[in-house]
């Protein structure tokens, strides 16, 4: 049998956490607490209601951390999954009685754009072709709220607007969108994937009708995540089979990974305040190193911290291609990246810059540094000592 590859990334600087962030020893504990048991949560039997409970246990979690109902959370594969079913879902719920419009922001996540733009362009004889509706946004990535208040109509089936941007860090006002979206009886949801741990999230609070998170951004596993559904929302479901998770996601639950993603949101809930604040300490150094090796850089998104996230830092470097940046720090020994790691290897300037007004020319020489509970002024200090080859390098090679 061949030997598993040894990872070599423990030297490094890492600097990509909005993409997936290291797990958490407490995940890490509840997991291997249970990866030595058997039984199927939906099984009837000992092992079955054993392996029943560590669900329901993690719901009640999940639910008391979010602000939510433990009826209100369906488990999902992650936040891809938990978009689709929101938005896919709410739409073939909503299409038959004439709502036949979808309303999303247009620095959305790919999770929400995509499954969006694919309702627009579908047509078949059991789901119209949706209305389609990309509100713009301001320079600073929020969303432009008279423009959404005219988009949203009587015929809109589910308006999204993500809680945090991940790319750029911008909170939305989502308690608004969800007033707005409430008023002509839409479905207001909300990608909060990159806001969980690091700003106060509370589902009832927003009243918001759907919710996403994942637990690869606070420090659980990968492959993962819950929608966060009111029991009055009517949603189709996107795959099907046994009926779990009240019917809307078949499926039988990875047990270990569900016992891991509560741990670990329990833990980054109860530590934001203060992780907020060390973080923001972090970033302020973070852009000082920046802005001190090149100080023609624009760094993007709100320059107020209570209107961003703490550890997202975009920052644009003029005379300089992203890509060639990008494999200048890696091959420094530091992880960084050119945007969403989803879509991470295609050759197109990011959505988020464009739809904030800069050209493809200045989104193709951005790049993303994020911080997360791992992070140490060490990072920085090692940032700090490769930015001026690596920008004199990636200039010198814009010039050839």
């Amino acid at each position: 049998m061949a030997s598993v590859p040894a990872r070599t990334d423990l030297a490094r600087t890492y600097l990509d956490h909005a993409a997936t962030t290291p797990m958490v020893p407490v995940a890490i504990e509840a997991m291997t607490a249970q990866l030595g048991h058997v039984g199927n949560p939906s099984s009837l039997h000992a092992s079955g209601r054993a392996a029943r409970r560590v669900v329901e246990e993690s719901r009640e979690i999940v639910a008391a951390s979010l602000g939510a109902k433990p009826a209100e959370v369906v488990f999902t594969s992650g936040g891809t999954e938990a978009d689709n079913l929101a938005i896919k879902g709410a739409y073939a719920a909503s299409s038959p009685r004439g709502r036949d419009r979808v309303v999303i922001s247009a620095i959305e996540h790919h999770a929400v754009l995509d499954p969006a733009r694919w309702l627009a362009d579908r047509l078949g004889a059991d789901l119209v072709r949706a209305d389609l509706v990309e509100v713009q946004v301001s320079t600073s990535g929020v969303v432009i709220l008279d423009e959404l208040i005219r988009a949203v109509d009587e015929r809109t089936a589910v308006v999204s607007v993500m809680w945090a941007n991940n790319e750029i860090g911008t909170l939305q006002p989502v308690a608004e969108v969800a007033r707005i979206a409430r008023r002509v009886g839409a479905l207001a949801h909300s990608d909060a994937v990159q806001a969980v741990g690091h700003v106060p999230v509370d589902f009832a609070a927003s009243g918001l009708d759907l919710l996403t998170v994942t637990g690869h951004k606070l420090g659980g596993p990968v492959g993962v995540g819950a929608l966060l559904a009111r029991r009055e929302v009517s949603l189709e479901p996107t795959q099907h089979g046994g009926g779990q998770e009240r019917d809307l996601r078949s499926g039988t639950l990875d047990v270990v990974a569900v016992a891991g993603f509560a741990a670990a949101l329990k833990v980054a809930v109860e530590a934001q305040t203060a992780e907020r604040a060390r973080l923001e300490r972090l970033r302020r150094r973070l852009v000082e190193t920046v802005l001190a090796a090149a100080p023609d850089a624009v760094v993007h998104g709100p320059a107020d911290p209570a209107l961003r996230l703490p550890n997202v830092v975009n920052v644009e470097l003029p005379g300089c291609s992203a890509d060639a940046l990008l494999l200048l720090f890696d091959a420094a020994g530091l992880d960084c990246s050119t945007g969403s790691a989803c879509t991470a290897g295609v050759a197109q300037p990011s959505h988020v810059l464009l739809a904030l007004g800069r050209s493809v020319t200045q989104a193709r020489s951005a790049l993303r540094f994020s911080l997360g509970h791992s992070s140490t002024g060490a990072d920085i200090d090692a940032l700090a000592r490769a930015l001026p080859e690596v920008l004199s390098r990636a200039r010198a090679a814009a010039r050839t």
